[in-house]
């Protein structure tokens, strides 16, 4: 790959309708790819099938475009991104390699919360956006707007995306002022003298912030109309009219965008076309022209007017696209030479977007710090890569530095080694001269044939021909063909005349190439990866040596392991999460096809391939062993919504899992997981990303039948504050108090030897051998806390990771910013659990779950026991008295684990549930602690994930039998006989478990529904079914408003993600296609209903009735995820069957 005078690597994202695709049409035809007459009808960068019948982009697809505009080349590197919010991984993946984006933004619907997402994405990428405003073509034809409304229309859009841009500013200049606050605050402390004077000001003057927003006279707008090919933007106009008016474009450029109109009698542009009620210059020299142009092409079909604006332009117009009976070819052929959307769109791309030299040293260090890392604490040679990535050198010194953004399946027909090419002309000479001896051997082996003594000489020539005779003549000439046409026929009759004197071997023979030709089809339908990736520094070759880094590979520990001065073609040790491998091929990404490269140099996108060994989603590639791996991806879409899938015919079942582990190496939202039933689950981020990844496994990756479950909805357990009001809202009297204590004092028998439970909800459960006794209470943690820690799942691993190093007597060095935001995470989660039961709670957290690091907790509440803090981090400079551990602590952390992460409604993980450990008493001689301990050790504290829940326990059985003579010996020494309860820990485990389960249903108990936010675009038409269908499906409304200059309504709700499946599609059907809803994963929200509810007091019985057999949603809900698990559901099939008779008596 040749470099050229500039690269750039641009992306295209927005939203879903926008025209993205067809607005890279355009592009891509003014290379010269495609024509430009099929141009939004090709969309040539959407290569599934599925996304050309849907009409959406489902994959990040890239393509190089080359340009020239004031007298330099540039290379652009365009990457086409999907619109729909399921798909918003790929808009990530796409994001990380480039250096700027294109933001196309429809002109009618305005900004929406895929815009917000994808500014976002640019924001935090560190990126440089430029807008589109795509679709001005609608204000005319559809909305029919004046140019004078359209115009007001326009700038409302502006105000509308400069908002979003200005609210993601605003957010950054405040953190960085209270972290400027905060150390000036800490420097008076310690200086301790002086006048504190409080500065009032946010920074917010100070900053500046002019090149953020977007402004046509900036020249980081453009307005478009992709469908019909035309775009531009204030400069071109701007010189246009310069050499007409003989203004100087400086002026206009300053003057075309605003509230300026020109004055035709002084000859002046003058300030206050509104106050003045005059049309803005804009109106006047842009908008009205192309107002006039659609108006005489498409409206009125004004031939004479047509053929004037077509000569005073200086157009050439093909007399058949005059004649032609669509207005809007011939719209498009006059506009797509006036003002060609690929010239303003790459001109713009071109003037405004920074090239991979400028990559700015703040983007670098945030791209080589991950986790709790921070740039200063990596080692010394880690932080000289830095300027490797500044100077994106493409030396032969200049170490190599790749990131792999995702892996993308390829059929092996599509890679350019496995294509047929053209053949050359000494080719073509040489196949000739075949054919001619051919044609001899030929001639020779029929004269044989005719003699009856020479058939076996005969036999044994023709089998061989048909080996060189596969190629045909498509490239040869017409007359070479002719001659191979007519040895063909004549053979086949030779072959015919000497068939019956074929020997058994030659059988043989043909046995054996059937059976190869069978096998070279299976590896062409074999599926190869490749790896989409940029080179950030140096230039990686075919062939070449490299380290594949993992994305928790830690260079300090590899460089004290590794040799100094070492390279990758060296012998060396192996390290966590670095592999060695070579570069097998190189791809130029264009679209449907690859291009076979021997090099790229650094700041080009690229594709790699022979990297699916080593590469699973994304890795960092270099050939230094000091490369960091880059931060990870920033993923919008919360993949949320499963299926179990299984085979038709069992015996495929090894072809289902491996087609699903190609399918969760090619998505990069997906996610393959096991399920301790047994079941192959896979996650997907919505309905249409679900659809794909089945199409996917069936058609590409599988190749078999299957079916899937129904969509296995997530939900979460948790407890509520004693409830006010009963079902039908009256307060609740003495007569439900006394109904409520009768009904726990019955289920008091139902508990089980050794667990006791008190009316304040503390359970006291008692080990199998007697020996450990534990008091757990349940109390719910109020929504903020809840939140907070959902929020802090990265901040609460980082602490957990700190505790576990400080346990094994390691460091780990955090970020200071890091540290200030667990800082903050604990003074958030002191104000916010307020009150006296809740005091100094967040000192005495001993854990938090599920797998350590969820929205639940653990609260050491048992007297005389001190253990380290889990805010240890924060206490690492202060001295702080040593506390001691008891034994089996661990024991009793794991037991909260397992219980947080199936509750006993319907096995979900619990959500906003603290369990408080009251009491924890052991009667324990020494040795056995001391043995049991050691065992504990030994073994794993908690499950990796949540399918191994339940193994955990069968482990800890096994350990127990495998370990039958340490129990013998322990029993021994206690003297009792506690080897038929298997190890101490286990016991201990299990009973803190139970204890956690006992303690929840000791609540009032309800279930979390997964809830989407949803955004519905409709007419007033329509409106009444929008809300029909919304309240159907348990929707909430929140919102409605009403666009400015439309008749469109704005509908914001909220719905359960068990009641979306079919709901896009249910709208789109009740409302004619009028309105289409963006469901995107919001929140977790409690349902109001109590799953065990049955009527207590006389209201409930006069409303609901004696059986209340009223629909529960959350009975139902839970029914639902107990009968697909396998659990216990009561309900009665047959009632009163005495009662069920038929009408008929004729019998």
């Amino acid at each position: 790959m040749t470099r050229a005078t500039v690269t750039t690597h641009i992306a295209l994202p927005g939203l879903e309708g926008t025209c993205k695709t067809t607005l890279a049409d355009c592009l891509v035809a003014s290379n010269g790819i495609i024509s430009s007459r099929l141009a939004g009808k090709l969309r040539y960068l959407d290569s599934r099938e599925d996304e050309q019948i849907r009409g959406i982009t489902m994959k990040s697809s890239a393509i190089s475009l080359h340009y020239t505009t004031g007298g330099n080349e540039y290379l652009i590197n365009l990457i086409d991104s999907p619109g729909h919010v399921d798909f918003s991984s790929e808009v990530s993946t796409a994001v990380r390699l480039c250096d700027g984006a294109i933001v196309v933004v429809d002109a009618v619907e305005g900004v929406c919360p895929q815009t917000q997402v994808v500014l976002r994405q640019a924001w935090l990428e560190n990126i440089r956006p430029v807008l589109v405003i795509n679709k001005i073509d609608r204000l005319i034809v559809e909305l029919k707007l004046t140019s004078q409304e359209a115009y007001t229309h326009l700038q409302k859009i502006l105000e509308q995306v400069n908002a979003v841009t200005g609210s993601l500013f605003t957010s950054k200049v405040l953190e960085e002022r209270a972290e400027k606050d905060a150390e000036s605050q800490s420097s008076y402390t310690e200086n301790g003298s002086g006048d504190q004077v409080y500065d009032w000001s946010a920074g917010l003057e100070e900053t500046d912030d002019s090149d953020l927003y977007f402004s046509p006279d900036r020249g980081n707008v453009v307005f478009a109309s992709a469908i019909d090919g035309w775009g531009f933007s204030i400069h071109q106009f701007a010189e246009m009219y310069s050499q007409k008016m003989g203004i100087r474009s400086s002026v206009l450029l300053k003057t075309l965008w605003g509230d300026f109109y020109l004055n035709a009698k002084a000859k002046k542009i003058m300030k206050g076309a509104q106050s003045k009620g005059k049309k803005p210059l804009f109106v006047q020299l842009v908008l009205d022209n192309i107002w006039s142009m659609y108006d005489a092409v498409v409206t009125r079909r004004d031939k004479e007017k047509v053929e004037k604006m077509v000569t005073s332009l200086g157009l050439k117009v093909m007399s058949r696209d005059l004649r032609h009976s669509d207005p809007k070819v011939l719209l498009s052929a006059i506009c797509s030479q006036w003002l060609p959307v690929s010239q303003a769109v790459l001109s713009m791309v071109c003037e405004k977007l920074p090239s991979p030299a400028e990559i700015s040293a703040e983007r670098v260090e945030k791209l080589m710090s991950v986790g709790a890392r921070r740039f200063d604490s990596l080692p010394e040679k880690t932080q000289e890569l830095k300027k490797a990535f500044l100077d994106c050198s493409a030396d032969e010194t200049a170490p190599v530095i790749v990131f792999v953004s995702k892996m993308f399946a390829v059929d092996s027909k599509a890679l350019p080694q496995n294509k047929q090419r053209p053949l050359t002309h000494e080719e073509i000479a040489q196949r000739r001269e075949t054919a001619r001896q051919r044609h001899a051997e030929r001639q020779a082996a029929s004269q044989s044939a005719e003699s009856p003594g020479s058939a076996d000489a005969g036999g044994s020539s023709t089998p061989a021909a048909p080996a060189s005779g596969g190629v045909t003549g498509k490239h040869l000439t017409r007359s070479v063909a002719a001659k191979e046409l007519l040895f063909d026929i004549r053979f086949i009759f030779t072959l015919k005349s000497t068939s019956t004197f074929f020997r058994p071997a030659d059988a043989l023979c043909a046995q054996t190439e059937a059976l190869s030709v069978k096998t070279t089809v299976e590896e062409e339908n074999k599926e190869h990866f490749v790896a989409f990736a940029r080179v950030y520094s140096g230039v990686v070759r075919k062939g070449q040596k490299v380290f594949v880094l993992g994305p928790k590979y830690d260079p300090s520990l590899a460089l004290r392991a590794l040799p100094e001065g070492c390279s990758v073609a060296d012998a060396l040790p192996s390290i966590a999460h670095m592999a060695c491998c070579t570069v097998d091929n190189l791809y130029l990404l264009m679209g449907r096809e690859l291009e076979e490269l021997n090099e790229v140099p650094s700041g080009n996108v690229l594709g790699i391939g022979g990297m699916e060994e080593f590469i699973l989603k994304s890795a960092t590639i270099s050939t230094s062993p000091a490369c960091p791996p880059f931060t990870p991806l920033n993923f919008e879409a919360t993949p949320i919504v499963r299926v179990a899938v299984e085979p038709k015919h069992p015996s495929e079942m090894p072809k289902l899992v491996r087609g699903m582990k190609l399918l969760n190496q090619a998505d990069p939202c997906a996610e393959v997981l096991i399920q301790e039933t047994g079941e192959h689950v896979l996650v997907t981020a919505g309905e249409v990303h679900l659809q794909r990844c089945l199409d996917d496994l069936r058609e590409r990756f599988a190749k078999i039948e299957i079916s899937s479950s129904e969509p296995i909805i997530p939900f979460r357990e948790t407890v509520i504050r004693p409830p006010k009001v009963d079902m039908v809202n009256e307060d609740l009297g003495k007569q439900q108090k006394v109904a409520v204590i009768h009904q726990v004092k019955e289920e008091q028998t139902k508990y089980p030897e050794g667990v006791q439970v008190d009316s304040t909800g503390l359970v006291t459960l008692t080990t199998p051998n007697k020996m450990a006794t534990v008091g757990v209470r349940a109390i719910p943690l109020p929504e903020e806390v809840t939140r907070l820690l959902e929020d802090n799942v990265e901040l609460i691993r980082t602490m957990e990771q700190f505790s576990l190093f400080a346990w094994e007597g390691k460091t780990l060095d955090i970020n200071q910013k890091i540290l200030e935001n667990i800082q903050d995470f604990k003074v958030k989660l002191e104000s916010n659990l307020q009150g006296r039961k809740w005091r100094g709670a967040v000192e005495r957290i001993w854990a938090f779950g599920p797998r350590r690091c969820g929205p639940n907790i653990l609260l050491n509440r048992v007297e005389d026991y001190r253990r380290p803090s889990v805010w240890q981090c924060l206490e690492r400079e202060k001295e702080t008295e040593r506390a001691e551990i008891r034994d089996f602590d661990n024991s009793i952390a794991s037991g909260f684990q397992l219980a947080t992460l199936s509750g006993p409604l319907c096995e979900e993980p619990l959500m906003g549930v603290c369990f408080s450990v009251e009491t924890w008493d052991m009667k324990l001689s020494v040795p056995l602690a001391q043995q049991d301990s050691i065992d504990e050790g030994s073994q794993p504290a908690e499950p990796n994930n949540d399918n191994q829940s339940e193994s955990s326990d069968v482990h800890e059985t096994n350990g127990s039998s495998a370990s039958s003579n340490r129990s013998r010996t322990r029993a021994e020494a206690t003297g009792s006989s506690v080897d038929c309860y298997g190890p101490f820990s286990g016991q201990l485990i299990a009973a803190m478990k139970e204890a956690c389960r006992y303690a929840f249903q000791a609540k009032p108990q309800r279930l979390m529904a997964a809830m989407y936010t949803c955004e519905i675009m409709a007419t007033a038409e329509v409106l009444g079914r929008v809300y029909a269908v919304l309240s159907k499906r348990e929707g909430r409304v929140l919102q409605e408003e009403m666009k400015e200059g439309t008749d469109m309504f704005i509908i914001k709700a909220v719905l359960p993600v068990a009641e979306s499946f079919g709901f896009a599609d249910e709208i789109r059907k009740r409302t004619s296609g009028l309105a289409s809803p963006q469901l995107v994963f919001s929140h977790w929200e409690v349902i109001s209903s109590d799953p065990f509810w049955v009527p207590t007091t006389e209201e409930e019985y006069l409303h609901f009735g004696e059986k209340a057999d009223s629909f529960n949603q959350a009975l139902k809900y839970m029914n639902a995820v107990r009968r697909r698990k396998g659990l216990y559901v009561e309900e009665k099939i047959v009632e009163h069957a005495e009662k069920q008779r038929t009408l008929g008596k004729n019998k």
